[in-house]
C-alpha cells in the first residue's frame, strides 16, 4: 500500500491556506496533508488546526 505525504511549509498564508489544500484534495484526494507553520503571526496554524478538524 502507497500512502502520499504533503508537506506544505507556511509563513503568513491564512488568506491562501483553503485554496491550497482545496487544490491538494482536487489532485490527490487520498493524500495526508501536513502544514507546517512557523508560527505566523497572521493566524496560519491556527486556520490549519480548524482545517484538519473538519
Amino acid at each position: 500500500m502507497n500512502t502520499v505525504l504533503v508537506l506544505t511549509p507556511t509563513y503568513n498564508e491564512r488568506d491562501n491556506l483553503r485554496v491550497i489544500v482545496g487544490r491538494i484534495r482536487a489532485a490527490a484526494p487520498a493524500a495526508h496533508i501536513l502544514v507546517v507553520d512557523d508560527n505566523s503571526p497572521d493566524g496560519t496554524g491556527l486556520l490549519a488546526d480548524r482545517l484538519a478538524s473538519a
